[in-house]
């Protein structure tokens, strides 16, 4: 029994012995075969040879043509050239254009390859044939200038509010700048129909939106987004004004004189001592004083007096309004 299994173990070793020299055989033969041998060892190469990148490598030659500026002639048509805004092309424009600062011992910058003119908005559409011609084109959708409106002074009495906006050539992502939304409206304050209440109240209302030695008065918004919605608040704003300018509140008639804002000369004593004195002795019946020399005279310097202040010009009016108002000539000057 045991000398069968001994049989048994040393037939399986046999066995086995030779399936493993038939494989390692196998190996071996096919190991030493030239295909085999470059697959299983190649070379990595990081930095192909040069031949080999000449050999992949298509040479194709670009035929590169001379500039437009060398074939455009003096007399030809530039608005066809440069219809409409658009970047800046050295090859269409035959102009020496240079911008940008060169470095020291350098030649200035040319207009090929230059960074700088292409980065800004250019007019080189707007030559003046370009415009002579856009000018042609709308002259059919226009009227023709009134006649009458021949002078500065029908001007401001036929169109007394004057609108004023700003446009800006902003180089940007967009092309709307912020402050071309505002906008500015100017009308004279005399060409409203005020009277004395109602302008000293709207003056009060502007404050120093007002000049008082042109007249005129300002009002400027921009707190909406476009110019058309500030263009309506600038009208709103001047109708409010001038609506509540005349508007007359209940506590405004109960006001006595030391209330007053400014001194008023024909609701004050001084007229009605004025117009007593002139008709003495006999009491007046009215006060009316259009009748007595050189009134106005006094009644402006009598104002101005007392609203602006006393200095040497206005004291010298103010006697030389008594004098001629009590007709007192006198040759020595005092």
């Amino acid at each position: 029994m045991y000398a069968l299994k001994c049989n048994r173990l040393a037939t399986n070793l046999t066995q086995s012995l030779s399936k493993t020299l038939k494989l390692t055989a196998a190996y071996s033969s096919a190991s030493e075969s030239p295909s085999n041998k470059v697959d299983q060892f190649r070379v990595l190469e990081l930095y192909p040879q040069k031949h080999a990148r000449e050999s992949k490598r298509k040479r194709r030659q670009i035929d590169v043509k001379p500039p437009r500026t060398t074939e455009m002639p003096v007399d030809q048509d530039w608005p066809s050239v440069w219809p409409g805004a658009r970047t800046f092309h050295p090859a269409s424009v035959p102009l020496p254009v240079r911008q940008g600062y060169p470095k020291p011992n350098e030649a200035p910058l040319s207009k090929y390859a230059n960074a700088e003119l292409m980065k800004i908005p250019n007019f080189l559409h707007l030559t003046p044939p370009a415009i002579r011609r856009h000018c042609e084109a709308l002259k059919q959708f226009c009227t023709k200038w009134p006649a009458a409106l021949n002078s500065e002074e029908k001007y401001a009495k036929h169109f007394p509010v004057e609108i004023i906006t700003s446009d800006y050539c902003y180089s940007s992502p967009s092309i709307k700048d912020p402050l071309a939304r505002i906008v500015s409206l100017q009308i004279k304050l005399s060409s409203l129909h005020l009277d004395t209440h109602a302008k000293d109240k709207l003056l009060r209302l502007a404050g120093n939106k007002h000049n008082p030695e042109t007249d005129v008065l300002t009002i400027t918004a921009d707190r909406c987004p476009s110019r058309k919605q500030n263009l309506e608040y600038v009208r709103y704003l001047l109708t409010a004004l001038y609506h509540e300018s005349w508007r007359v509140e209940s506590w405004e008639a109960e006001k006595s004189l030391v209330d007053m804002e400014y001194y008023d000369w024909d609701t004050s004593a001084s007229r009605t001592n004025l117009v007593t004195l002139y008709r003495w002795p006999e009491p007046p019946t009215d006060y009316d004083y259009e009748t007595i020399p050189h009134v106005t005279e006094y009644k402006i310097a009598v104002s101005d007096l007392i609203n602006n202040g006393e200095d040497q010009y206005s004291v010298n009016k103010y006697k030389e309004a008594v004098k001629n108002l009590l007709n007192l000539k006198s040759d020595n000057k005092s």
